[in-house]
């Protein structure tokens, strides 16, 4: 059945079942290839639901499923229906509507080579008509992204909408969304996106899927605090088009190398991708062939279908994470998938182990398409699945939080201690060689805290099965992680205490020193915008555990930025308050150093001109595009020598 979400999502998109009862529809979700007893209103019916619910960030089948089995349903019945002529609708956002700068169509989809050699015998054709040699022209292959289509001019950041109409949510460059490899702004359409990597390694217990996560990145509601961190390390960002990786080259070398340069693009940047875009180049012939409602006829998506496998589980394993919950991980028979061999796939939490029956016997669908990571696409025979009772680690007795199964002995177990050693060294960022596999011969050399480490010599490592190199190599990076500058925000976030990540640490010391962390009551916590009660009370007890600790590996001097503002009217700087945005290539220092020095100044720094934008600071090399908007909304604009008269 729906959840909220979903019926809000529903409800925004002023769609309502009138056909199929929702069993029918997860019915129907579940088994794709019943689509062929869907009448064709039924067929509209689902697709609607299924396109407003992707959109939304809470999509019920695949994109695969979507693609190869409903939407072709269609296409084959009714070729001419406006699901397929027009720019699928997104409902996902609220707001008033506003008209985009240009059009953001949707992108014509390829299924096979010989799809992609009809569509560049159109180019060829073209080129004839301009009288140009279509074996000299070059064709542009980029990964294609699996995110948010927007539209960023510079000054407005436009959801894609309908393809003419979008809403804005400028406000994502606001909380500090970056553009991609350090992009500026106004490069137009992209997608927001988020790092694969990120996504399994700090949110995958958290988030169904990247869309869901993505969606609360851009939705008008209060940034959580994943969301947060997830901006502050750049994890997620605007990849603008014209910034992405691409192979560019003759026609000729597309058909003598085709299935080569298709994965080598696929594996370019570290996003979920659905295939690859191919495009012609030549501006004329852009125009000529020129676009229907739907789609650029210049442009083609080459997409593979997931394969997919069904395949017997053989146990499900649990294993403690960091944080004490328990990951159900699905030991299955070695099946091969898109050329890997695949043994493991790792379940959401156990209540998805528990109500989908996935246990010893089970029959599930295997599914992968060309990425690193399997998916369980869904349980086609339940068997009676095995839930723990104790942590696979310490054996203490689990409980329930949620969905998940937690081990609440996060001081003694093995498990959460060595994975906390990680985490710290993972996140305080200034050191290398401390992975994985380091901790946990460590962990079997009995160290168990990360103050413990730190008293350790070349000799003492050796010891512990370390070659003399690498010994030396660790002693090394370990006194570089003391004397290399580290934000205190970021030390302290590495303790890993519950709900104080990077973007939370940074804003508590930002109104108080790191050494008087200890003496905050929750009252002078929840004083502290951001706050709310519950976390408070968890912050607390979080600082308790974590004192002597924090006190022994203080004491060792650590080079810490002080993140602390006084906010006295003695202290206040003029620019205390002020939200300023920096443009241009700067010539006394680097921007990140101005934006970090205008923050201890109590400045706020944003990413674009709005309208409660203070001053736009430019340096040379600057594009009209913020120069007008500043203009335009009654900013001050100020040049670099200006700004740093007045912050002297």
């Amino acid at each position: 059945m729906f959840t909220e979400n979903q019926k809000e999502i529903l409800n925004r998109a002023e769609i309502s079942l009138s056909l199929l009862p929702e069993n029918r529809l997860f019915e129907i979700a579940g088994q794709p290839e019943s689509v062929n007893e869907l009448s064709n209103e039924e067929l509209i019916e689902f697709l609607s639901v299924a396109n407003a619910l992707y959109r939304g960030g809470e999509n019920i089948i695949s994109d695969a499923d979507y693609d190869f089995k409903f939407q072709a349903e269609l296409k084959k019945r009714l070729p001419q229906h406006p699901l397929l002529q027009h720019v699928e609708p997104e409902s996902a956002f609220i707001g008033k509507t506003i008209e985009l700068p240009v059009p953001m169509l949707s992108t014509d989809k390829a299924y096979s080579f010989e799809a992609i050699e009809q569509w560049a015998k159109r180019i060829e054709k073209a080129a004839a008509e301009l009288e140009k040699n279509f074996t000299e022209l070059v064709f542009r292959i980029t990964p294609k992204l699996d995110g948010y289509a927007a539209y960023d001019d510079g000054a407005v950041l436009y959801t894609r909408g309908d393809g003419r109409k979008g809403t804005d949510i400028s406000r994502v460059f606001e909380r500090g969304l970056q553009v991609a490899n350090q992009g500026e702004r106004g490069l137009g359409a992209g997608e927001i996106v988020i790092s694969k990597s990120y996504f399994e390694h700090h949110l995958n217990e958290e988030f169904d899927n990247a869309r869901n996560f993505q969606a609360s990145v851009i939705k008008e509601k209060e940034l959580e605090q994943p969301a947060i961190e997830a901006i502050k390390n750049n994890a997620v960002v605007f990849y603008p088009f014209a910034l992405l990786p691409d192979w560019q080259g003759p026609w000729s070398d597309i058909v003598q190398q085709f299935e080569t340069i298709v994965n080598n693009i696929r594996s370019q940047v570290d996003y979920d991708v659905d295939g690859v875009i191919f495009e012609i180049t030549d501006p004329e012939i852009k125009d000529l062939m020129g676009a229907t409602r739907h789609h650029h006829r210049w442009q083609i998506a080459f997409k593979e279908n997931t394969e997919t496998a069904e395949v017997a589980v053989l146990k499900v394993t649990p294993q403690t994470s960091r944080s004490g919950r328990i990951t159900p991980v699905a030991e299955l028979e070695p099946v091969r998938l898109s050329g890997a061999l695949l043994s493991r796939a790792t379940a959401h939490h156990y209540n998805m182990v528990l109500k989908n029956g996935i246990g010893p016997g089970a029959i599930i669908q295997l599914a992968r398409s060309g990425e690193v990571i399997p998916k369980i696409e869904k349980v086609i025979k339940a068997a009676e699945p095995e839930i723990p009772n104790q942590c696979p680690s310490c054996e203490h007795e689990l409980i329930w939080d949620n969905d998940y199964l937690v081990c609440p002995n996060n001081l003694q177990c093995p498990e959460q201690i060595a994975n906390s050693m990680e985490h710290y060294f993972r996140v305080l960022k200034n050191n290398d060689g401390f992975g994985a596999a380091t901790i946990r011969k460590l962990y079997q050399n009995n160290i168990r805290n990360v103050y413990q480490i730190y008293q350790l010599s070349a000799e003492q490592f050796e010891a512990m099965g370390f070659g003399p190199k690498q010994s030396l190599n660790l002693v090394d990076q370990l006194n570089r992680s003391r004397s290399e500058a580290v934000e205190d925000w970021r030390f302290l976030s590495a303790f890993g205490i519950f709900r104080m990540g990077l973007g939370n640490c940074e804003k508590l010391l930002s109104h108080y020193p790191l050494a008087e962390i200890f003496k905050l009551s929750e009252e002078d916590i929840i004083a502290v915008e951001g706050f709310a009660e519950k976390t408070a009370a968890v912050v607390t007890e979080g600082f308790k555990n974590i004192q002597p600790l924090f006190h022994q590996l203080y004491q060792l001097g650590f080079n810490l930025e002080d993140s602390y503002q006084p906010h006295s009217d003695e202290l206040a700087h003029p620019l205390t308050g002020k939200l300023l945005v920096f443009t241009g290539a700067m010539q006394q220092g680097s921007r990140d150093a101005m934006k970090k020095q205008a923050k201890s100044l109590g400045a706020k720094v944003g990413s674009s001109v709005t309208g409660k934008t203070h001053y736009l600071v430019i340096g040379e090399k600057v594009g009209e595009t913020k120069i007008n908007a500043a203009k335009e909304k009654g900013v001050e604009i100020i040049t670099e020598e200006e700004y740093l008269a007045m912050i002297r």
